[in-house]
């Protein structure tokens, strides 16, 4: 996703050629790509809000983009904003602008997104992120189309289109009571929503021959194409972290091929992820599926938990909380194997884990998984890095090398 402070007046082509472009890079044959870019161009016309919901990593920002391109604003700014990157006043005044001295370190006058994006799109990504009294001045904005200046009393006009996008369900935190009911119906005026890439499993070879494609010609990776055989194992995955994770994996599989085809054994990494839908093992050739193994140590030692797989092929981590001893006997451990691989670890003190258990072992195992790589585990885990590194803080796992 993109930064606060990246501000984008395409006008190196016509509009026209930008919107098609823009439009273009929609990619998909599903019934569901097809009718997304026919609304796309209806509603880019207008200058009404639009909220776009869905999953991460289903291309909410690729969307905005091209409805501001398509739009009466497109020879302006288009301004996205990480509504999770901070808080408080460094927020507002990210927002809205701030006046020398307003505050520790203030010292000069800023314009804020909104005011940067003036006459054109302010795309504000993350919404269900944003703090509550955030929340009410943007509404203010919304209503007012002023912005106040935090340390000024002085209202700026503004004339932005406001696009907004959550993976949340922002209908829910209004019945909980986190997020604004009257900025929800400000901000809900037209919705557009992203669908998981498992459920348009025949847009999966089109995205990945694109992405392919990018990767050769701007960034100078080897030309490659899919086999056959990798694109059927693709299109079985879930994909979890979606079209975000589906990038990842080929340019991941590009570096480690040899020839111009890429092979099915490429895609290996996928075994540990446990998102296979089809119960294809990814970490085998087609061919080998045939003839059965028995597990090996690791294996075995996996499946109950002793030790966790990562993405590397034959890499495994010894979790850092001690398990509680198995009180079985010997001869009923191979009976209570299957049992075992299906539940999670339980938690240092004996009891079932709670949710915060989880998200932590979680989060250990996709750092151990990238090497302690903290912009791939985000992109892994389908969040902002600024996310993750607060769920790090919150763990204490903010330190771990």
């Amino acid at each position: 996703m993109g930064h606060a402070t990246e501000g984008i007046a395409m006008t190196s082509k016509p509009a026209h050629d930008r919107g098609r472009i823009a439009l273009d890079k929609i990619v998909g044959v599903s019934p569901w790509a097809q009718q997304l870019r026919l609304d796309l161009a209806r509603v880019a016309k207008h200058v009404s809000n639009v909220l776009i919901l869905g999953p991460s990593g289903t291309g909410k920002e690729l969307i905005a983009r091209a409805i501001h391109a398509n739009g009466p604003k497109a020879e302006k700014a288009f301004i996205p904003v990480d509504c999770a990157v901070t808080t408080g006043t460094l927020f507002a005044s990210h927002m809205f602008g701030h006046v020398k001295g307003s505050f520790t370190g203030a010292i000069s006058s800023s314009l804020g997104c909104f005011r940067a994006a003036d006459g054109g799109t302010i795309f504000l990504d993350e919404i269900g992120e944003m703090e509550p009294e955030i929340q009410s001045k943007l509404l203010r904005v919304l209503q007012q189309r002023t912005v106040v200046p935090v340390g000024s009393n002085e209202e700026v006009p503004v004339n932005v289109r406001v696009l907004a996008a959550t993976n949340r369900s922002l209908q829910t935190e209004v019945d909980e009571g986190r997020f604004r009911e009257d900025l929800f119906y400000r901000l809900n005026v037209v919705v557009i929503e992203t669908i998981p890439l498992k459920d348009r499993p025949e847009d999966i070879p089109l995205i990945a021959s694109r992405y392919l494609a990018e990767l050769s010609a701007q960034h100078g990776m080897p030309g490659c194409v899919l086999s056959d055989g990798a694109v059927d194992l693709l299109q079985q995955y879930s994909w979890p972290g979606n079209v975000r994770e589906l990038q990842n994996v080929i340019e991941r599989a590009v570096m480690f091929s040899s020839g111009d085809e890429i092979e099915p054994d490429a895609f290996a990494s996928l075994t540990t992820s446990g998102n296979v839908a089809t119960g294809v093992d990814f970490a085998r050739h087609p061919a080998d599926t045939a003839a059965e193994e028995q597990p090996s140590e690791l294996e075995l030692a996996a499946r109950r938990g002793v030790v966790s797989p990562t993405l590397l092929s034959g890499v495994y981590r010894v979790p850092q909380r001690p398990r509680v001893e198995d009180p079985q006997p010997a001869a009923a451990e191979a009976a209570s194997l299957d049992r075992e691989s299906v539940l999670p670890p339980v938690s240092s003190s004996g009891e079932w884990p709670t949710l915060a258990d989880v998200e932590r072992l979680h989060l250990e195992r996709t750092l151990a998984a990238t090497m302690q790589n903290r912009s791939l585990a985000a992109k892994m885990l389908g969040v902002d890095r600024s996310v993750l590194r607060r769920k790090l803080q919150k763990y204490g796992l903010d330190s771990l090398d």
